[in-house]
């Protein structure tokens, strides 16, 4: 007997623990949908995960530790999920989703800009406001894509349809205050990560048309049309004083022309060598950014001076300037119909350089461990971490806890599941997997009369985790189809082939756990 063949007989239209990542899992994704029944939300989530998603009215910061195949991902995207039912049901205050998940490109530029030779080294100069940077690229780009009608960013909850000029979004931003519109256009300078960021700088400006200080305005006036001074005083030296009195008109057209020159001078070479300046010493900062000088000096040359001095540019190590444009980002984003902002932290064992190293990971991580960074008002974190960062955070001091202050971060040590548990969402993804119209049934009823609910439930509370429950159940499947013949009609799989598979995963997993062997 096949699988085709089992899952045709209990009107099964695809196989429920095939998938082993949430990303990839069509299962998954169906139980996740936006239309899902809430009714179903406990066989589908983590008991913790209200703990962990928090208020939404009132974003907060979460850290969860998990295994590998714990489901760390899965509630990402739960997350994701439930902002965006968030976001339909509250249209004026929606949540703004950032994914700092993607780490692979930021931590290349980052280990190239650092200089080392050893990944390990580099990572160990890792800033707190490197990730704030980061962090604030990557909500800013989405923001401008929003604006400017580039293809929608992961994590986006709207489409093609409503972005652009002529969207609800850039309609809200005309109509900002004059004040917002200016904090939007400087953020976009800085933090935009696309690869034609000064391009869209102008975009921008045509969007959502910030106002212009009268003193820039006269010095633009000035170098535009000052060429009609010494024009006037030739003009007049021929008709006025009739070719006549050469000395005088002379000294007054090269006055005239040498303050043309003088405002040329200052427009064209001076002003650029201060934004040149600027724009080096930004591009030192912004470490984990792809961004060259020319690119951000071509930008920052649409801002106003007084918006870009030094005290609100982030050209130094201080963390008071990237908190000011957090708070920039939040106020910007309020006429825009967001309350707030959510920052959903993952994935931190998969980018090349670290490939699942424990204290690359530590080097990465540690500095976000910060109560100020964690505690933001109106921005919640939620970090989603490796198992190993537990084991290496309860051997630090007590000076780091206090600084961290983890106390406050609804933390979950361990992301864990139990047998009825993981019952619950097997039986969930199994219900999910029915054929249109099909009666539906209980894991159980696959198995044997002999097996009862609590041996089902025992020998998936040994798994501990989704990925390895999925594995355990897959397994008898295959086992039970590759030991009978199709003619047999043995549609339920025994006791004996659930105690062996049983015994075999448990060992696999011992082995796992030792570090002998591969997931």
């Amino acid at each position: 007997m096949n699988l085709s063949q089992f899952f045709d007989h209990w009107s099964i239209a695809e196989n429920p623990f095939r998938g082993e990542e949430a990303r990839h899992d069509e299962v998954f994704a169906r139980l996740s949908s936006p239309g899902a029944d809430e009714g179903d939300r406990p066989a589908t989530v983590h008991s913790d995960f209200e703990k962990i998603l928090g208020q939404l009215s009132r974003p907060s910061s979460s850290i969860v530790f998990g295994e590998k195949g714990s489901g760390k991902t899965a509630i990402k995207i739960q997350i994701g999920a439930a902002v965006n039912a968030h976001n339909r049901e509250r249209p004026q205050e929606k949540i703004y989703l950032v994914h700092y998940d993607d780490l692979n490109s930021k931590l290349d530029h980052f280990h190239e800009r650092a200089g080392a030779d050893d990944p390990g080294e580099s990572f160990r100069s890792i800033r707190l406001v490197d990730h704030i940077d980061a962090i604030l690229s990557v909500g800013v780009t989405r923001l401008v894509d929003m604006l400017v009608g580039e293809p929608d960013t992961p994590g986006a909850e709207s489409s093609a349809t409503d972005t652009g000029p002529g969207s609800e979004a850039a309609r809200a931003a005309r109509r900002m205050d004059p004040g917002l519109k200016k904090d939007l256009v400087l953020l976009q300078a800085v933090y935009d990560a696309h690869e034609r960021a000064h391009d869209r700088t102008v975009r921008l400006r045509k969007i959502v048309h910030p106002p212009i200080s009268r003193s820039r305005l006269a010095w633009n006036l000035a170098a535009v049309g000052g060429w009609l001074l010494p024009a006037l005083v030739l003009a007049g030296f021929w008709t006025v004083g009739g070719g006549q009195g050469g000395t005088a008109w002379t000294a007054a057209f090269a006055v005239s022309l040498a303050l043309w020159a003088v405002v040329l001078l200052k427009r064209l070479w001076w002003d650029k060598l201060g934004v040149r300046r600027q724009a080096r010493r930004i591009a030192r900062q912004l470490r984990m950014l792809d961004r060259s000088d020319v690119s951000i000096a071509r930008s920052l040359e649409h801002i106003e001076p007084m918006d870009r001095q030094p005290g609100v540019l982030p050209v130094t190590n201080s963390d008071e300037p990237r908190y000011h444009m957090l708070s920039r980002l939040r106020r910007v984003l309020g006429p825009l119909g967001y309350s707030g902002v959510l920052v959903i932290i993952d994935r931190i064992d998969e980018p090349t350089l670290i490939s699942g190293d424990a204290e690359r990971m530590r080097a990465v991580v540690w500095p976000m461990f910060n109560n100020k960074f964690l505690q933001q008002e109106r921005i919640g974190v939620k970090m989603l971490l490796p198992i190993e960062l537990r084991h290496a955070l309860f051997k630090e001091s007590s000076a780091f806890f206090q600084e961290a202050r983890l106390d406050k971060q609804s933390l979950i040590e361990r992301l864990s599941w139990t047998g009825p548990m993981l019952y619950d969402l097997c039986t969930a993804r199994l219900h999910a997997c029915l054929r249109s119209g099909a009666e539906p049934f209980s894991l159980l009823d696959l198995f044997a009369e002999d097996v009862t609910r609590q041996d089902l439930v025992d020998a998936l509370d040994q798994m501990h985790q989704p990925r390895d429950a999925f594995k355990f159940l897959y397994r008898c499947l295959t086992e039970h189809c590759s030991n009978v013949t199709a003619d047999q009609k043995e549609w339920r799989i025994p006791r004996l082939v659930l105690d062996q598979v049983r015994r075999q995963e448990a060992e696999r997993l011992q082995a796992l756990y030792r570090g002998i062997r591969p997931a």
